[in-house]
Order: structure tokens, then C-alpha cells, then sequence
């Protein structure tokens, strides 16, 4: 990205804070000034013909003067200016936070958190260094530059130019230097994403990797992505010695310039005592800023590549949105239909569902059948919008839902995954974000829907347990009751149950079947199963392969025909025979 961009999408956090800015650059403005005031001092009290202790008293007030405020214009760039860094982040972070949630599944299936995490903290830190510190830095050092060259060009104007026709060398240097340092920061950031995605998979997965006794086999990989970290580190502090090795030797040359030609021109009378001590202090002055924007190219280029990396998220734009005036629903609506629909992930070949028509009325319990692969899963992941169909249309109650408001449809859907995921937090917490304004009987009437109400009372402090990080504390079937009570709570007119009792033990899952056979009257009910056992009660199974929706019927119906659905009975039969009847069972 070109650096002007970058730094015209972080103006509108900037302008926020109009006032601070400008103390900020004030007191920026007088530290410059202020820089210059002992060279100048010197040189009165050198040049003085007349030297008197009045004179001295005089100069040192003015000195002390310089100094207070000094002083107090540093506290303010030192306080202010750190609360404008962390509110300008603040800013940032709330609204990358918001755009992700904002951005579709797709995404995330594209990225890993790892690396999103990274940019939403480490990144967004270094932004906020980047935007008082290095424009104070800026300020202070090329207003002392300025005013460096007006007072030294009057004192004398050969050796102003001398040391000043040395800065085009320091900023070819350090245009030389910018773009590679740029680029390894950049490759920085993203092998520390590296890092923080891989360590969240084998953190997050510790009991997989100790059950296969794998510890050595992550500790390699974490080691080999740690190393190239530090390979890229390496690449970025040899192009910083590069980059201050050269403006050092420069800076040196510069003195001893300044040192031999001053003297000679003092020697010939061209130059006063003072004025060359000036001088000296002015230049020593001047070189400490060229030093500060030395330093200043290091941080500017942290700081960009983090803000660039924010603005890289933040240009993403959803896939999935609102049309301009979306129509809204009563909240009654409950009837779906498929009209042609076709679908196949972004970037990918092949089509996982083709020409898919059906319809199911409100209040009918459909399930959904057949082998894996078949496309059952991404079939109800198109009914809320998580994906929006390559081609035909999803409708409910007659309405595409790409003309519907994507909260409403989404409001009025009750979903049970495959794939349990709980909040840290406590029981409580995780059955009331079904829905936040419930009350505490309510959450509990539906835990007790759920079959979660015995276990839950069972555990020390009840609904406020704490079940730890993704419910670690907790069974797999627990987590999935309560996930089931999370969306009882929300009551919803369509409920979708992707495997919803895959993990339950054959108890719950009677009790879940009797559940959901009450929640089913006056409701649409779609059931994902391995488990046939589970909707031999549905009004309709439909057998979904990857050729289609190959047969449709009641169970009687579908047992009757002897096709795809009746070879599934038969071989989920005989897998339970086989287990019956083993030695080990």
C-alpha cells in the first residue's frame, strides 16, 4: 500500500481529537526552539566585550525559563500524548473488532485466528507508538533543523553549508533503507501470526496431541516457525545497523568537518570565538535530531506496517449484506424452499450441491440423510446465509432471503451444531446468550427441555459453575445439552440441528428426542443425523448424495422402496449386531 493511503484511512481517528494534536505540536514546536537556546547563550556570553555577573544572571534566568518550560511541555507530549496513542488504538481495535464480526464465514475459513489476533493486538500497539511519538519526533526534530539553518547560516554561511550539504546523503540513505526495512517488518508481523496460530492449535488441542504422545512432533514445528521468526528478525535489525552505521559515519564527518574548517576560519579571523563554540554546540544539537529521525525511520516503518495490516482487514469487504431497504419479517415465518440452488465454495472447482429443489411447510419436522460429503451441512449453512447461493434461491415463507434483513433471518433460526462450542464463562452465561433479556427461570425451564437441568444442579455452584475454557470442564454430551437449552431459550419458529445428539449417551438422547418432539408443534424442525435412529418420526427424510436429493418419504416409504435409505438401515443394523454381539461388548 502506498504510505499516502495508509495514512489518509488513519486521518478520521486522528481528527477526533482535534485539540490534543494541536498542544501536541505546540509543545513539539517549542521543544525545537528551545533546542537552540544554550548555543545562542553561549555565544552572547562569549562574544560579550563586556562581560559582566548581570549579564551572566540574566542569561542563566533566561536559561532556567527555557528549561521549565521545557519541562512542562514534555509532561504534556509524555502524557497526552501516550492517552492520544491509546485512544486512537482504542478506536482502531473497537472497530476492527466490529468489521470482523461483520465479515463472513469465508473468511474465516481463509484465515486463521492466529494471525487475525495478531493484528487486532500486537499491530494496533505499535500503531498507537506510531501516532504521537513519531509525528512529536518529526516535529521536534526538523523544526530544530529549520531553525538551526537560519541561525547558523547568519554566523556563517560556508560552514552552514558544509554540514548542510551533507543531509541529502542522509535522506538518500535513508529512503535506501526504508522500503527493505518496510518489507521485513512486514514478513515480522506475519510469522508472529505463524507463531500465535500454531500455538493456539496445539494449546487448544492438548489432549489430542498428549493422547498420541505428539508433544516433540509440535515442539518442532513451533521450533522451526520460531526460528524463521527469528531468521526474518535477523534480515530486519541487519538493514537497521546498515541504516545507523551510515548516518553515524556521516554525522562524523560532519563534525570533524565542522571542527577543521572552524578553526581555520577562526585562525584567519573570520570567525569569532563564540560564534565557533556556537557552532560547535549548534551542530552537536543538530546531529542529535538527524540521529532522532534515524531512530524515527525505525518506528515509522513498525508503525506503518502495523497500521497498513489494519487497513488491509479493514478494506475487506463482507460477502454477505443487506440489500439497500431490506424487507422485514413478522416473526411467524416458518416455511422453506429450495428453488434451483446451486453452490460451490469461493475458489473451488466443483459444485457440492446441484440444482437442489424441495420445499418444506411450517410445523414439518424434515430430515436430512445420506453419506458424507454429500453436502448436507452446507446445505443449512445456506438457509441463515452463512454462504449466499451461486445460483437459485433460498426463500422462506415465499421471500428470497437476499431480500430479507440478515438479522431477522437469522433471528427466527435456531441452529445446533455438529461442532460444540462454548464461551469461558459460567453455565448460566452460556444458556442466557440464547437470549440476553431471558430471566433466570426462564434459562432453567430450558435447560430442563434440554436434559441439562439434573447435571447442571449436580456441579458445585449450580447454573454459576465455571466450565473453563470451550467448556474443557465439562462432558461432551453436558456441552452439547446446553447448547441444545441455548437455543430451546431462544424458542425460534425454525430450528436446525446439524448431528445435534451425535454425542450424547442413548439417556439423553431419549430425553433430547422427547424435547424436541414437544418444541416440533407449530414449528419447522430440520434434523442433519448419522444417527437413523433419531428421525424414523420425521413427516419427510430426504436422501441427499452428492448426485442431488435422491429419494424423499416418510421412513415407512422409504424402507418400503429398498433404495439408498434402506441400505443405510440395513447397514447401520448391522453394525449395531456386530457390536452386541462382540466379546467386548
Amino acid at each position: 500500500m502506498k504510505t499516502t493511503y495508509i495514512i489518509k484511512r488513519l486521518l478520521p481517528y486522528l481528527t477526533k481529537h482535534k485539540k490534543i494534536i494541536i498542544l501536541d505540536i505546540l509543545c513539539a514546536l517549542f521543544m525545537a526552539v528551545s533546542n537552540m537556546f544554550a548555543p545562542l547563550i553561549v555565544r552572547h556570553i562569549t562574544n560579550a566585550e563586556n562581560l559582566t555577573m548581570e549579564l551572566i544572571m540574566s542569561a542563566a534566568a533566561i536559561y532556567v525559563a527555557g528549561i521549565a518550560g521545557t519541562s512542562l511541555a514534555k509532561f504534556y507530549m509524555t502524557h497526552m500524548g501516550n492517552v492520544f496513542g491509546a485512544r486512537v488504538e482504542t478506536d482502531m481495535r473497537f472497530d476492527l473488532f466490529k468489521h470482523l464480526q461483520k465479515l463472513s464465514y469465508s473468511f474465516y475459513s481463509e484465515n486463521s485466528i492466529g494471525q487475525i489476533m495478531s493484528r487486532l493486538t500486537n499491530d494496533l500497539t505499535d500503531s498507537a507508538s506510531f501516532v504521537h511519538i513519531v509525528p512529536e519526533q518529526l516535529l521536534v526534530a526538523v523544526g530544530t533543523i529549520i531553525i538551526s539553518f537560519i541561525i547558523l547560516i547568519k554566523i556563517n554561511i560556508a560552514l552552514t553549508l558544509v554540514v548542510f550539504g551533507f543531509l541529502p546523503i542522509v535522506f538518500f540513505v535513508t529512503k535506501y533503507f526504508n522500503h527493505r526495512m518496510r518489507v521485513t517488518m512486514k514478513e515480522q508481523r506475519v510469522q508472529v501470526g505463524e507463531i500465535n496460530s500454531q500455538a493456539e492449535d496445539t494449546l487448544s488441542g492438548i489432549r489430542l496431541v498428549k493422547s498420541f504422545t505428539n508433544e516433540q512432533a509440535e515442539t518442532d514445528k513451533f521450533a522451526e516457525r520460531n526460528n524463521l521468526y527469528l531468521k526474518i528478525k535477523s534480515k530486519t535489525f541487519l538493514q537497521l545497523a546498515g541504516f545507523r552505521t551510515t548516518t553515524s559515519t556521516v554525522g562524523g564527518v560532519v563534525y570533524l568537518s565542522v571542527v577543521v574548517l572552524g578553526a581555520i576560519f577562526m585562525l584567519n579571523g573570520k570567525i569569532l570565538a563564540g560564534d565557533y563554540a556556537a557552532y560547535l554546540l549548534s551542530i552537536t544539537t543538530l546531529w542529535q535530531c538527524v540521529g532522532t529521525l534515524v531512530n524515527f525511520t525505525e518506528q515509522f516503518q513498525r508503525g506503518m506496517t502495523g497500521i497498513e495490516r489494519f487497513v488491509e482487514l479493514m478494506d475487506i469487504k463482507p460477502e454477505i449484506i443487506d440489500k439497500p431497504n431490506p424487507k422485514t419479517l413478522t416473526g411467524d415465518e416458518s416455511s422453506i424452499e429450495f428453488k434451483n440452488v446451486s453452490f460451490k465454495y469461493k475458489d473451488a472447482g466443483d459444485y457440492v450441491l446441484k440444482n437442489i429443489s424441495f420445499k418444506i411447510n411450517k410445523g414439518e419436522n424434515v430430515a436430512f440423510v445420506g453419506p458424507s460429503g454429500g453436502g448436507k451441512t452446507t446445505l443449512i449453512n445456506l438457509i441463515p446465509r452463512f454462504y449466499d447461493v451461486t445460483d437459485g434461491a433460498v426463500l422462506i415463507d415465499g421471500c428470497d432471503i437476499r431480500d430479507l434483513k440478515i438479522s431477522a433471518v437469522r433471528k427466527i433460526i435456531g441452529i445446533v451444531q455438529q461442532d460444540v462450542y462454548l464461551f469461558s464463562g459460567t453455565v448460566y452465561e452460556n444458556i442466557v446468550y440464547g437470549r440476553l433479556d431471558a430471566t433466570r427461570e426462564e434459562v432453567i425451564k430450558a435447560a430442563k427441555k434440554a436434559g441439562a437441568h439434573e447435571f447442571i444442579s449436580a456441579l458445585d455452584n449450580g447454573y454459576d459453575s465455571y466450565i473453563g475454557e470451550r467448556g474443557v470442564k465439562l462432558s461432551g454430551g453436558q456441552k452439547q445439552r446446553i447448547s441444545i437449552a441455548r437455543v430451546f431459550l431462544k424458542n425460534p419458529p425454525i430450528l436446525i440441528l446439524d448431528e445435534a445428539t451425535s454425542a450424547l449417551d442413548n439417556e439423553s438422547e431419549r430425553l433430547i428426542q422427547e424435547s424436541l418432539e414437544q418444541l416440533s408443534k407449530g414449528r419447522t424442525v430440520i434434523t442433519i443425523a448419522h444417527r437413523l435412529t433419531t428421525i424414523q418420526n420425521a413427516d419427510k427424510i430426504m436422501v441427499l448424495t452428492p448426485n442431488g436429493i435422491e429419494e424423499t418419504g416418510t421412513h415407512g416409504e422409504l424402507m418400503n422402496r429398498r433404495g439408498i435409505y434402506y441400505n443405510m438401515q440395513m447397514a447401520a443394523e448391522r453394525s449395531r449386531f456386530c457390536s452386541n454381539d462382540s466379546p467386548m461388548a
